[in-house]
């Protein structure tokens, strides 16, 4: 088994998110077949898994991220993310109830990643700027099949987020491998999908293509 990439890997590229699966063994070879087209990025989430089954799985997602080189990151729960060891945490509005960001920085460490999700709220990105973030999330930048009811940003509200930023900016939403260049070209650093790629027939070749796309774009703050 590999060790987890370095700490200096950059925030760039395909930014896995994991659909909503109770069976431990399928969710993990789905994953398994992202990894295997280049993913170095895994977000686990999990909507509506009891808590001794997200911790099953995300064990098991941090396991197989270690052999292959890349990096998990949890939805939603600081405390899961730092018993298992993952790399470290994204963080909602509401997903820290009675600490806030602050909290999180501090049960992180300065080793762990912290991302937020911005919306289209670019006075929460710079809160979560002085609150340390490793990253932030503008989105959804497209209408979304997993979450319809997401607030909805533009792609200039993308764009004067990298250009008042000096940290990655990852783009959600509706996202596929056909409007990512858009996003791309509108200053993102990370693309985070999921429908367009774990519903995909060939998922290793879904993440292929979505790393081509991003082979000649180079990252803003490299």
């Amino acid at each position: 088994m590999s060790s987890a990439p370095e700490a200096s890997e950059p925030l760039h590229g395909l930014y896995a998110l994991t659909p909503d699966d109770n069976l431990t063994p399928r969710l993990a070879a789905l994953v398994e077949s992202a990894l295997q087209g280049g993913v170095k990025w895994v977000q686990y989430r999990n909507k509506t898994a009891p808590a001794p089954l997200r911790r099953t799985q995300a064990i098991e997602l941090l396991r197989i991220c270690r052999t292959h080189g890349a990096k998990l990151i949890i939805n939603d729960d600081v405390w899961l993310a730092v018993e298992i060891g993952a790399d470290g945490v994204h963080l909602g509005k509401s997903d820290m109830p009675g600490g806030g960001l602050a909290t999180a920085r501090d049960a992180l460490g300065s080793k762990r990643i912290l991302g937020v999700s911005c919306y289209d709220d670019l006075a929460r990105a710079e809160l979560a700027v002085h609150a340390g973030a490793d990253y932030i999330a503008v989105g959804s930048v497209f209408a979304s099949a997993s979450k319809p009811e997401a607030t909805r940003a533009s792609l200039a509200t993308l764009t004067e987020a990298t250009s008042r930023f000096k940290l990655p900016v990852v783009a959600i939403g509706g996202i596929t491998a056909k409007n990512a260049p858009q996003v791309l070209a509108a200053g993102a650093d990370m693309v985070a999908v999921l429908s367009d790629l774990f519903n995909a027939m060939d998922i290793k070749s879904q993440a292929e293509k979505f790393r081509k796309l991003f082979k000649n774009h180079k990252s803003r703050l490299s």
